[in-house]
């Protein structure tokens, strides 16, 4: 099949058009994913009674749904780069091969986290630093959340091949359905129906789950450009090893995540109590949300890049690169402006409780400083991704989590008698170092490749 402009060809026309032709509607679509628990927490905080606690045992789930998140993460993130350079090399049966393999392969992952999940649910919210006040809300949310985490797994993992195809818009609207349903949902099973955490936890399984049909339903339907066909649902080691190995990345990121969560809460538990535990909730909250624009600007630029990439313009690579770098490192200069002048306004978003606003005021003021040095990690990152180069993207996920920030969460609150406020400066200090290690070997290992086109 020849690429015509109607089959997405990102090596004709303005590679800042094309890359922001996915980046809105993906940032959208993005923003929209996020309110699945970001909604959660708004409404959880506001339960009549106990909402702090709520709030906290919610938070403690945190780390388990990044698992999760990491699972699709590394069939969605890893097969997608590598659809779009099949694409760019005019391969569509490969493209269609990558993906059927991702799909089964999320399917059965899908299936084993469950299982695992529902075995070992208590030991590990305790070892997340649940308390006896906490853990009634925490293991009431995730096993529901759980029983639909196959569903999580196809909407997040499966929307990556849409976009990659260039169907931004699809992308979006498909986020946009589960994500309407969640937010109708929400208030009738937490409130209507009085089930508390439970109900926020089966309104986002219930969304989720038409997300996932909604995905199938397009990429099995005409007006997809890959298809999925049983005839690419029969696994190659060789493919597998390549979906794996480009999406470690991701997964890294994710898993890395779900650590630092994990060591978080522990250590705020420990030095300040479940009040720091419902804080670093609120704190993670507000990232998701700003975070975003970065997210979806560099995602969006991976399918651009890595089809240019296959296709052998590098010239385009390059601009493609300079313009998520000014446009993320401006972003985040301003995001931080405002997190740090009025953290109270975002903290209220999600909790009124007057003790957890006020320990919560200097948390995101330490938390966020520097921000801007945030974007060099996403902007390398996304280079190496895009251009199937795993090894260096993997190495820089888990330098500046577990490296960088996990030593900073144990050392400083301890040995420097900083008590909670170290743990929150963590962040900051692994996005400096971290940061820029990765943005600067980027420039030493990839431009010089890149120039020579």
């Amino acid at each position: 099949m020849s690429f015509s402009s109607e089959n997405h060809d990102f090596a004709q026309g303005s590679i800042v058009k094309n890359i922001m032709t996915l980046a809105i509607p993906m940032t959208f679509a993005q923003l929209i994913n996020v309110l699945y628990n970001i909604i959660d927490r708004v409404y959880i905080g506001r339960i009549p009674e106990n909402a702090t606690m709520a709030l906290t045992g919610l938070g403690l789930c945190l780390p388990i749904i990044s698992m999760v998140i990491a699972f699709a993460n590394l069939f969605g993130m890893g097969g997608a780069p590598l659809c779009s350079i099949e694409r760019g090399r005019g391969n569509e049966e490969e493209a269609e091969q990558i993906m059927g393999n991702s799909f089964v392969l999320m399917l059965l992952c899908g299936v084993f986290l469950t299982v695992l999940g529902l075995c070992w649910k208590r030991p590990l919210l305790y070892l997340l630093g649940a308390s006896e006040a906490t853990l009634p809300y925490a293991e009431s949310y995730i096993t529901i959340y759980l029983l639909g985490s196959l569903f999580v797994m196809m909407g997040l993992g499966m929307n990556s091949f849409i976009n990659a195809q260039g169907f931004g818009k699809i992308g979006m609207l498909t986020v946009l359905l589960g994500a309407v349903s969640n937010i109708l949902l929400d208030p009738i099973f937490i409130f209507a129906f009085h089930m508390g955490v439970q109900g926020a936890a089966w309104a986002t399984v219930v969304s989720q789950g038409l997300s996932a049909l909604w995905i199938i339903r397009f990429l099995t339907g005409k007006k997809t450009i890959l298809r999925l066909r049983k005839q690419s649902f029969i696994l190659k080691r060789e493919r597998v090893m390549a979906i794996i190995g480009l999406g470690l990345s991701g997964f890294t990121m994710s898993v890395t995540n779900s650590l630092v969560q994990m060591m978080y809460n522990a250590s705020l538990s420990r030095f300040g109590g479940d009040l720091y535990v419902g804080v670093m909730t609120v704190v993670n909250s507000v990232r998701e949300i700003i975070s975003l624009p970065v997210q979806g600007l560099t995602n969006s630029a991976q399918p651009v890049m890595g089809f240019n990439y296959g296709a052998g313009k590098l010239k385009r690579v390059k601009k493609a690169v300079v313009f998520i770098s000014a446009t993320t490192i401006i972003y985040t200069t301003v995001a931080w402006s405002l997190v740090h002048g009025f953290p109270e306004f975002f903290i209220r978003i999600f909790n009124q409780d007057k003790e957890l606003v006020a320990a919560g005021i200097p948390a995101m003021q330490i938390y966020y400083f520097g921000f801007f040095m945030m974007s060099l990690q996403f902007s390398g990152q996304s280079v190496f991704v895009a251009l199937g180069k795993s090894k260096r993207a993997v190495f820089f996920s888990i330098f500046r989590k577990v490296v960088i920030v996990i030593p900073m969460i144990i050392l400083l609150p301890s040995w420097f008698g900083l008590g909670v406020d170290g743990i929150f400066m963590a962040e900051p200090i692994s996005n400096f170092i971290g940061g820029m290690a990765c943005y600067v070997t980027m420039l030493i290992t990839v431009w010089p490749e890149l120039s020579e086109g």
